[in-house]
């Protein structure tokens, strides 16, 4: 008999989600634990585990109850491995996995790019069911982006296709989107923009470090007028912007997906104001019957999409 479970991780570089699907795919249990990635990759995979026993232990599920597991994981995998190459927001390179997997995770795991998975699950179970030629762009912690060309995940050459969030928009400096629009990089520009600001401004964020600020602290201070947080948004807003208006033109896809957690926090006005922008860099036409959608799975897209893959690739 066919294992009725599915497990699915996503990684992020603050959290840590865990959850347990049956076979209908109903969302049987979820866990979070925080990532703490200084604590170094043995302690970032240990939370993992105690994220994954949660879900079984809510769930009263053994573990010849899985079928499989889908670990997302924020960075570059060498192909068919558990091997991470490289997660900058976790500072992980070539980092094995698979030493560090408990004795008690008898079900094959399959380890892929938190992004890519992301871009699955809406495309399996959220906003993009049904569409052929599916972008995905998550801005979070980072900014990444997944594909879908022909109804399948396209992981291109070297096993490393989608990452938008490393487009040069700036090639005379050579700046990265991610360096523009993910969270960390954001909050980092913020607190230099305010040291250089006029006194009025920097009296406002006394005492304040928006480097340690989380997407719902900049959604707060956006709603608000803030002019330092206002720009920084449209900032963003304008750099992701001109990566989708690339891949729209390059690949033709028939549906954007825009997530992640910065992107929940500030609500749909920001997909809005993205793709309204995009259609200023692509080409004639090219965006027409396109949709731009805000992911409609919101956290869960990467455990959805994680489990979804395992069960697509172990059930085959």
């Amino acid at each position: 008999m066919p294992s009725s479970h599915w497990l699915g991780v996503d990684l992020g570089g603050t959290k840590i989600l865990a959850a347990l699907f049956d076979d209908s795919f109903r969302l049987v249990a979820r866990s979070k634990q925080s990532t703490t990635y200084e604590e170094g990759g043995p302690a970032v995979f240990a939370r993992i585990v105690t994220a994954v026993d949660a879900v079984l232990a809510e769930a009263k599920i053994s573990p010849a109850d899985i079928g499989g597991m889908g670990l997302a994981v924020p960075g570059q995998i060498v192909p068919q491995s558990t091997i991470v190459r490289y997660a900058p927001n976790l500072n992980w390179r070539d980092f094995e996995l698979a030493p560090l997997f408990p004795k008690h995770w008898s079900w094959p795991v399959i380890v892929e790019n938190d992004v890519r998975m992301g871009t699955y699950g809406e495309w399996k179970r959220g906003a993009a069911i049904g569409a052929k030629h599916v972008f995905g762009v998550f801005a979070g912690t980072g900014v990444g982006g997944g594909l879908i060309l022909n109804g399948q995940l396209y992981h291109g050459f070297n096993g490393h296709a989608g990452e938008i969030g490393h487009i040069i928009i700036g090639w005379k400096n050579g700046v990265e989107l991610e360096a523009i629009a993910g969270r960390r990089n954001l909050m980092n520009r913020a607190r230099d923009i305010i040291a250089d600001s006029p006194k009025d401004v920097r009296k406002e964020w006394k005492g304040v470090d928006p480097a340690a600020f989380k997407s719902s602290e900049i959604a707060g201070y956006f709603a608000r007028g803030e002019p330092v947080m206002t720009r920084l948004v449209d900032e963003a807003a304008k750099a992701i912007a001109a990566g989708v208006g690339t891949v729209v033109n390059l690949l033709g896809p028939e549906i954007v997906v825009i997530g992640g957690g910065l992107t929940k926090a500030l609500g749909p006005a920001f997909p809005e104001r993205i793709w309204e922008i995009t259609q200023r860099y692509a080409l004639p036409r090219a965006t027409e019957n396109v949709r731009c959608v805000m992911a409609a799975l919101g956290d869960d897209a990467g455990v959805t999409g994680a489990a979804a893959y395992a069960k697509d690739r172990f059930l085959g």
